[in-house]
């Protein structure tokens, strides 16, 4: 059985069946909605969906003390190389890579792309989601993004799903439920709600909204999930 933790805002910790962990959009401490602190953190890979710092924050210094394996863009890869770490897959949308774990695939999100630190903006890159594939389970991991019609690519490719709903920054609850129709997952998770005055949102209210076309599940900041 794997285990999904939620650490608040985008940032999630994935332990699959054979006991890896995956940790997803690592901002932990200067997030005000995180109940523990980077150094606190195991991880064998890191999936970054983009530069943005609460995204990214802690991706760096956490691989450097992990040696995780950093996934993402390529350009977002090579960035964090400069930078120190050591084991890094750089990968493009559309493309997919078996790891040890399972399959990842990168998919289109539409938010901006700047990368926290990059101050000369060479490594500025697209931002993605996960699909990620293991022991017959698949999960998604949308990143930050607006309804895109790109969802309808991932339709029945998808058990259990994290979706931004803070609006503002991204898609809000309204486009997160037609992005719901699109994909038709099993189980979906609110993300990126929250975190600060100008996200928040009712969780209840959204699961509310999205009725009998998925099971919500709404996660508390270190709470966990199993499936």
């Amino acid at each position: 059985m794997a285990k999904l933790t939620y650490h608040g805002h985008a940032t999630c910790s994935l332990v699959t069946d054979d006991g890896t962990v995956l940790v997803f959009d690592p901002f932990f401490d200067d997030n005000p909605a995180c109940t523990v602190r980077a150094d606190q953190v195991e991880a064998d890979y890191i999936l970054v969906s983009h530069g943005h710092g609460d995204h990214f924050s802690d991706c760096i210094p956490l691989a450097r003390r992990t040696d995780a394996t950093v996934i993402g863009t390529f350009e977002l890869v090579s960035f964090c190389r400069e930078k120190g770490v050591k084991n890094g897959h750089g990968m493009n949308i559309g493309g997919a890579h078996v790891f040890p774990f399972g399959r990842v695939k990168l998919t289109p999100a539409l938010h901006t792309g700047s990368v926290d630190g990059d101050t000369e903006g060479t490594h500025t890159t697209n931002c993605v989601g996960f699909l990620v594939e293991f022991g017959g389970k698949r999960f998604y991991h949308a990143g930050d993004t607006a309804l895109i019609m790109d969802f309808h690519l991932l339709q029945g490719q998808v058990d259990v799903a994290l979706l931004p709903i803070g609006d503002n920054f991204t898609m809000g609850p309204d486009d997160a439920v037609r992005a719901i129709e699109m994909i038709e997952p099993k189980v979906v998770i609110p993300i990126h709600y929250n975190t600060w005055p100008v996200i928040a949102q009712d969780p209840q209210a959204f699961k509310a909204k999205v009725g009998g076309r998925a099971r919500v599940e709404i996660l508390p900041p270190g709470s966990s999930y199993d499936f």
